[in-house]
């Protein structure tokens, strides 16, 4: 993700929780949810000159790949306690 992106991100991610702190997204379909959004990817769009769709579609592609990356340092965390805790164990056996 390059920086610019991040920003991006961010930036909608800020206003997210702003926008939806009152919604239950378990509950809440998913286009109401964009509809709340569409506020700021207006804004990004005519700041990059770009369509609002564009946006839209660099957001989801962005966090999607924020979420990958959450998922693999988390599984590397808990490979890594995992890890320690059979060095610990095995340690106590011996």
């Amino acid at each position: 993700m390059t920086p610019e992106n991040k920003k991006i991100l961010d930036r909608i991610n800020a206003y997210a929780e702003t926008a939806l702190a009152d919604i239950d997204p378990q509950k809440t379909r998913i286009s109401f949810q964009l509809e709340a959004l569409k506020p700021v990817m207006e804004e990004i769009a005519a700041e990059k000159d770009v369509s609002v769709e564009d946006i839209f579609i660099l957001y989801m592609d962005l966090a999607s790949e924020a979420s990958v990356e959450a998922e693999n340092q988390l599984q590397a965390t808990l490979d890594e306690d995992e890890a320690a805790d059979f060095s610990r164990i095995a340690n106590r056996l011996s």
